[in-house]
């Protein structure tokens, strides 16, 4: 495990090849992918349209993945740009955009060197666990730096994470098994997960079992992915973002933002 001051490079070439292998999988986490896309997507428009008022705006998912939440939210009517570290992942959120006749550009870029100029965007998101990935609070600074960098004057910032507080209180070394599909077609998804000792980082192992494409009777195929992330508390996030020069970070839960994690916003500084 890395000290808590300085960047990894070696764990943002895990991640990468992480979610490289994923891709191609990755809606099989979900029972339903597309239904999924839409329920987020609405429930961050709703977030989005509430600070920024009623028109589409210039969105950057900076952490875009196959586009769970960036084709969403393009199917609201925002204009999005999506950015993934994982090469492979970005190539299917084009894909699944341009399958429903969306213009939504999408490219491989890290968090942390954000490829546009400043002020490109109303609103970034960086949803689904994304940031946590980050293992030093350098490169916690330095993504939210170019998070903030290409934001607007008084544009919006929209963090999501799993309910770490709750999470390191219990320190869980398994998920429940996820499904997808029903009888010999059905895909089984689960994680192992591995504390430090601190309590703030865990490996995690994520198992996927996928029907066998052959006529072998039943066999499985059984795909093993490994990463690393750091659990931070809402108040950690938090107070990391105001660091960063943000105003107002406030967490917003399921039961209030209809969204499927914590959901943190935050405001760039606007001019006056």
């Amino acid at each position: 495990m890395n000290d808590s001051n300085g960047g990894d490079d070696g764990n943002t070439a895990s991640v990468a090849r992480f979610y490289d292998q994923l891709a191609a999988d990755y809606h099989l986490i979900y029972d339903d992918w597309d239904g999924s896309t839409e329920r987020q997507g609405r429930a961050l428009d709703t977030v989005i349209r509430a600070a920024l008022g009623p028109e589409p705006a210039a969105v950057l998912d900076c952490a875009c993945g196959i586009g769970t939440q960036a084709v969403g939210l393009a199917l609201r009517g925002h204009r999005v740009t999506g950015t993934d570290i994982s090469p492979a992942a970005a190539a299917r959120a084009g894909r699944e955009a341009a399958r429903r006749g969306l213009e939504m550009p999408v490219r491989a870029a890290d968090m942390r060197a954000l490829p546009f100029g400043d002020g490109s965007f109303d609103v970034v998101v960086c949803a689904d666990n994304s940031l946590p990935h980050l293992l030093t609070d350098d490169d916690l600074f330095t993504a939210l730096g170019e998070m903030r960098r290409v934001l607007r004057d008084g544009g919006l910032l929209l963090i999501s994470t799993r309910p770490y507080d709750q999470i390191r209180r219990s320190r869980p070394v398994s998920t429940a098994p996820q499904l997808h599909g029903s009888g010999a077609g059905r895909t089984v998804t689960f994680q192992l997960w591995d504390w430090s000792e601190d309590g703030e980082r865990y490996d995690l192992e994520h198992f996927q079992l996928i029907p066998a494409r052959d006529d072998t009777g039943g066999d499985w195929r059984v795909e093993v992915r490994r990463t690393t992330y750091r659990a931070l508390t809402e108040g950690q996030l938090a107070a990391l973002v105001a660091d960063a020069g943000f105003d107002g970070p406030a967490w917003r839960q399921p039961e209030d933002s209809g969204f499927f994690q914590p959901l943190l916003t935050a405001r760039r500084h606007a001019a006056p």
